[in-house]
């Protein structure tokens, strides 16, 4: 009889690939999905660590697992429950503490050993597992069973070595690895094999990518976009997240001459002040930005960009806030992620002085936030009446309607009968929503489906 996992899911992509890949490693051992925590014989929480109401969502569900747990041990059953990921590697002992009805704690390097720890943990043992060596992990896991859709994920680098003041990842991801070229094509391979019809290339730092070639050589990240675009059925590749200081010539180049790389970039700046990059350890200055953009859109003329921002950092003043507007004036961003500082424990930032108040703080996002708002809807409203190719990817809400994705990651809503998931159509757009457009198939791709 077939056991039963579940597993949620919380932060980036990679954490959703992650998610995946200990489903891929369980699956041998007899485990099948489970539809929700109530049905499942191991619960896993796949955690996020970068802001600190991340980790307090974690601790709330675990109130809640609790209390499945409680009932099962009642009626004579129990479930396995683990904290996985960034939390786990950062709060293994906290959430011993404050959660002791927990089997599991492990970080994210160490999940090709869950069939042991589950093993183990059966057993009565508390199993804690936070080893942050990632070279054997890829070596180890399975192949990945494919793709479970149009769109798929990518591992192919982890970790940084940048140590921006304000982040975690370093101590919880470990430093910077990339894999191996040929594992990461096989898996590729496999992915399109499955169904893919666009992969997203991920990294905690993914343009640092430096992957192993069997010759004894190393290609960079553009290297390897451009051989991935070379594969038979893969119509659109993408990446992220990337870092200023490693958008190197090669790879500006593939956003030039790979046609398979979408238009759409997120390259996260945190601050447009001087003084606030600088305190951050981001290693680069605004106008170094702002020359990298430059380039990009000399390549790719229909680049558009996202970002992050952080305001509030220790010891922003007004001055500094402003530069960070007009960074954001200057570059125009199709879409950004923005933030209030949160004090992340272990790292630089959290002991610093002049912590700016929280009222000051709200006051500032509510401002950049406004200003990035009106930018993602003036990029949005320039692509009414436009042409554009989309790749549908679910069913929309209504009868005969379709979700796909713009090249620039935008949602489009289409009526596409004679049309199915995976397919990639040319619609006119002819609507815009606050986060969302919709469209209707041009007339050659009417009749393409009625033919």
């Amino acid at each position: 009889m077939s056991k039963k996992l579940f597993i949620k899911t919380y932060g980036c992509q990679m954490n959703v690939y992650d998610s995946a890949r200990m489903a891929d490693v369980m699956a041998p051992h007899g485990y099948v999905p489970a539809a929700t925590a109530d049905d499942a014989d191991i619960i896993i929480l796949n955690t996020c660590h970068i802001r600190e109401k991340a980790a307090e969502k974690v601790y709330s569900e675990l109130g809640r697992m609790r209390q499945i747990k409680e009932s099962r041990l009642d009626n004579g059953d129990d479930v396995l429950i683990a904290v996985a990921g960034c939390v786990a590697q950062a709060e293994g002992e906290e959430i011993q503490a404050r959660a002791p009805f927990v089997d599991m704690v492990f970080g994210p390097q160490t999940y090709h050993q869950l069939p042991g720890m589950v093993a183990r943990a059966t057993q009565g043992e508390r199993v804690v597992a936070m080893d942050l060596p990632v070279e054997e992990k890829f070596d180890l896991l399975p192949d990945a069973t494919g793709a479970q859709g149009p769109t798929a994920f990518l591992t192919v680098q982890e970790g940084c070595d940048k140590f921006c003041a304000f982040c975690v990842v370093p101590y919880t991801r470990g430093a910077e690895y990339s894999r191996p070229v040929a594992q990461i094509l096989a898996e590729a391979h496999r992915l399109v094999e499955a169904g893919a019809r666009e992969i997203t290339l991920l990294g905690q730092n993914v343009n640092a990518y430096r992957g192993a070639t069997a010759d004894g050589g190393s290609w960079g990240l553009g290297r390897l976009v451009q051989a991935l675009a070379q594969i038979d059925g893969l119509a659109r590749l993408r990446y992220t997240t990337s870092h200023p200081l490693d958008m190197d010539d090669d790879l500006i180049a593939a956003h030039r001459d790979v046609q398979t790389l979408m238009p759409y970039l997120h390259l996260p700046v945190q601050s447009g002040a001087d003084r606030n990059l600088a305190a951050m350890n981001r290693r680069h200055t605004a106008d170094d930005y702002r020359r990298i953009v430059e380039r990009l859109r000399a390549a790719r003329p229909d680049l558009a960009l996202s970002s992050d921002f952080i305001v509030g950092f220790p010891g922003e003043t007004d001055a500094d806030f402003e530069a960070t507007l007009q960074l954001v004036r200057d570059i125009g961003y199709a879409q950004a992620y923005s933030f209030k500082y949160s004090a992340r424990p272990g790292t630089p930032a959290a002991d610093a002085t002049h912590q700016v108040p929280e009222r000051v703080m709200s006051d500032r996002l509510g401002e950049l936030q406004k200003l990035l708002n009106a930018q993602q809807v003036q990029f949005n409203q320039a692509m009414l009446n436009r042409t554009i190719p989309i790749l549908l990817e679910k069913p929309g809400r209504h009868p005969g309607q379709l979700v796909g994705r713009s090249p620039w990651l935008q949602a489009v809503h289409v009526h596409a009968a004679g049309y199915g998931i995976g397919d990639i159509v040319d619609v006119q757009i002819d609507g815009v929503q606050p986060n969302s457009l919709s469209a209707s198939l041009t007339a050659d791709d009417r009749r393409d489906a009625a033919a």
